[in-house]
């Protein structure tokens, strides 16, 4: 759906520029904005590095399985259907830990992981039952400590202190996170 979205917006922008005869000032937007994009990854590239690979060490180290451990308990509450499921409890753990900790790239295919631990405990293979539902909320919310990609992206427009929305940034994620799961409690209760 968002690609026939694109197609549309594309087109329509084509389209405008024939009519008013703009197709000059089109195409250079076009390429200034291809240029720009590869400058912004580009800049973005060191600051992604360091984060990965002091997340990556934190990994390493062992710090995903001691929060994966503090996390349990209140994904027992949280998802009360996975109590006796370890493995599900596990992934999600180590999903949400990876997340928390900026590993996009680790937390990717931990989450894959989760939801199939997940779906083996769902009683309804058709439709995703609670614990799921809530898994995608917590994933959702994307709590982070170091939101990496968008302190980069600050730092690469030229932010004199980039790290300055950081308690913002976690504020708002926990309000989204427990409006989020308070809203697919309720919603799960008129079942």
């Amino acid at each position: 759906m968002l690609g026939i979205i694109w197609l549309f917006m594309i087109l329509l922008s084509f389209v405008c520029a024939l009519v008013t005869g703009r197709i000059e000032i089109l195409s250079k937007a076009i390429l200034s904005g291809a240029d720009k994009a590869v400058q912004l990854i580009i800049s973005m590239a060191g600051s992604m590095c360091l984060w990965t690979g002091i997340m990556k060490i934190a990994e390493k180290g062992g710090l995903i399985h001691i929060i994966a451990k503090f996390l349990s308990p209140l994904l027992r509450h949280i998802m009360p259907e996975c109590r006796n499921h370890p493995e599900a409890l596990g992934a999600v753990s180590a999903n949400i830990t990876a997340n928390f900790l900026g590993i996009g790239n680790a937390a990717t295919p931990l989450g894959i992981a989760a939801m199939k631990e997940l779906q083996k405990n769902n009683k309804l293979q058709s439709q995703p039952d609670n614990s799921m539902i809530m898994f995608v909320v917590i994933n959702t919310a994307s709590v982070q400590l170091i939101p990496s990609t968008i302190l980069s992206m600050r730092q690469a427009a030229g932010s004199s202190d980039p790290y300055i929305i950081l308690p913002y940034v976690w504020i708002v994620s926990m309000l989204s996170l427990i409006s989020g799961l308070t809203v697919a409690k309720i919603l799960s209760l008129r079942k």
